[in-house]
């Protein structure tokens, strides 16, 4: 009976820690590559000021204005840079 508690407790760990690592799996960044949105249009989620959170070909990326500048929400940017992957984008 013991057993049989151990070994269900172990299966039920075990498939939660897989169920964790493809979940992170599936939602990393282009971490692993090249960021090529460098002159994409995009659309500002989250009031930029100076930060906040653009849509980019259907990903949502953390921002910033280029110069600092606020820019409010729904305004089309273009993407002119990346920094530690905060995209640098400016007014269209």
């Amino acid at each position: 009976m013991r057993l049989t508690i151990v070994l269900a407790f172990i299966n039920i760990f075990t498939a939660l820690v897989a169920a964790v690592v493809i979940a992170l799996w599936r939602h990393k960044k282009a971490g692993a590559r090249d960021v090529k949105l460098v002159g994409e249009f995009a659309t500002v989620e989250t009031r930029l000021a100076p930060e906040g959170t653009v849509i980019v070909s259907g990903e949502l990326w953390r921002a910033r204005s280029h110069d600092g500048s606020v820019i409010s929400s729904h305004a089309r940017v273009r993407v002119v840079g990346f920094r530690d992957f905060l995209a640098l984008v400016k007014v269209v």
